[in-house]
């Protein structure tokens, strides 16, 4: 394989979507690793009103907690009973199927297209022990609430429904693990079909799939997507005008700024963790080499010079360094540089090539595509140095992107002989596609956080 062509194999993965529709484009299939999950129940939230109930919120919850790898929600008829209050539940029942925790629930009308929803999450475990008992509180006895995790009431209108679902899955989340959820964030990526006049197209969804909205179309393609720290811009490579630029989008007013058109090679853009500035790649002064340029200014700054392809350029949490792929060494590898000293260091040795790697978000282990033996998988190492652990064992896997609570990877692969995304969790045991009902999609991107 020539430098040129590894060169664009890692640097340049498409992205493509639809326009916003009631169903998902992206359908997430899981494929492997529920029965390790941790068992728990979803209760159908009770409805309080006299008309239809409103449809999909514990649905919806107990499919991102699926999803999740981390919790195993069990099924419908597997239930004993349907409690809508921590009152109405037996403990021992629930406790012989070896539930760990339960989210009950109900929703009230609240005047027009508006709703109350409140819930409660429960120690199965802890309330056979502590519910119904009593607790001296300020001098008075009460009954203990202890089982109780987490209880709230809030009231939504009829279109959050979704929302505030994965709002309840974040916070059982974080209830049950300690770590911050992630489904209410979002993916960018890139659909081809080859059958529309402009073939590619530039979207956004949530993370299940769900509210695409269509930033881009073009006849030609578009590369690299990269959230902003704050979740309103995504920086991609364009070759709308025959060559390859850069821009800088707004997702929700579609406002765009073209920010390079260097001859050459303009690639991988990367907002720094401050929102600042952009890493990138450009060949204008002969060899693709790591640039830094500051967005306000348009000032670029030139941060690697060595003969080889220098390129994907991932930034540390802390905004000091960079990790990037290099054939410096003869072969792609990983290296990193300090962005002050402008001292460089390997960091990849196991398998043929290590590409395209990323930073968790707590700096202390890189997400990267390991090629063994001639197959490209996901693989993690611990930062610096450390042991490398392969993640996946599909098709031709690139363009890892994380979390933001860098519980999970969704990547580019293979299947059926078509591109499609897919997720695995940083530990490897849950595995998922998310295939596209027409065409293919490429380079997802996760967004950080959102408000």
């Amino acid at each position: 394989m020539t430098k040129l062509k590894v060169f664009f194999i890692t640097v340049c993965a498409l992205m493509v979507g639809l326009t916003g529709v009631a169903q998902a484009k992206l359908e997430i299939v899981i494929t492997e690793g529920i029965n390790t999950a941790r068992p728990i129940a979803v209760v159908p939230f009770e409805w309080k009103g006299t008309g239809p109930k409103p449809d999909g919120l514990s649905e919806v919850v107990a499919a991102d907690l699926m999803r999740s790898g981390k919790f195993n929600p069990i099924p419908l008829t597997a239930m004993p009973q349907r409690p809508s209050s921590s009152p109405q539940v037996d403990y021992t029942e629930w406790a012989s199927l070896g539930v760990e925790a339960l989210l009950v629930g109900t929703i009230a009308p609240d005047g027009l297209d508006r709703y109350t929803v409140s819930f409660e999450i429960i120690d199965v475990l802890r309330g056979q022990i502590t519910s119904g008992t009593q607790v001296l509180q300020n001098g008075q006895l009460v009954t203990s609430q202890d089982h109780i995790l987490d209880a709230r009431t809030s009231v939504i209108s009829g279109d959050q429904f979704r929302q505030y679902s994965h709002r309840i899955s974040d916070i059982f989340y974080e209830t049950l693990t300690g770590q911050r959820g992630a489904f209410m964030t979002r993916i960018a990526y890139v659909t081809v079909n080859h059958n529309s006049e402009k073939p590619y197209e530039l979207v956004v969804a949530d993370y299940d799939g769900f509210n695409e909205r269509v930033l881009l179309r073009s006849p030609e393609p578009l590369m690299s997507p990269s959230w902003s720290p704050d979740g309103n811009k995504l920086a991609y490579v364009s070759f709308e005008n025959k060559k390859p630029q850069i821009f800088i989008q707004d997702i929700y007013t579609r406002a765009r700024e073209q920010m390079t058109d260097f001859p050459g090679i303009n690639s991988s853009p990367v907002f720094s963790p401050d929102g600042k500035n952009l890493a990138m790649v450009l060949s204008k002064d002969g060899n693709p080499e790591l640039y830094v340029m500051e967005i306000a200014t348009k000032r670029v700054r030139r941060v690697t010079n060595h003969h080889a392809i220098d390129t994907e350029p991932s930034w540390s949490p802390d905004g000091n360094s960079l990790i990037f792929t290099s054939e410096r060494g003869g072969r792609p590898q990983l290296y990193s540089v300090n962005l002050s000293a402008g001292q460089v260091r390997r960091l990849t040795f196991e398998g043929e090539q290590n590409l395209g790697g990323t930073f968790s978000p707590d700096g202390k282990q890189v997400i990267m595509v390991n090629r063994t033996q001639g197959n490209y998988h996901i693989a993690r190492q611990d930062y610096p140095n450390g042991s490398m652990q392969i993640l996946t064992q599909t098709a031709l896997d690139e363009s890892p992107s994380l979390a933001p609570n860098g519980s999970m990877v969704i990547y580019s692969t293979t299947h059926n002989n078509q591109q499609v995304l897919a997720l695995v969790s940083v530990d490897g045991r849950f595995k998922a596609r998310l295939p596209t009902r027409e065409g293919e999609v490429k380079s997802p991107s996760w967004s950080p956080f959102l408000r």
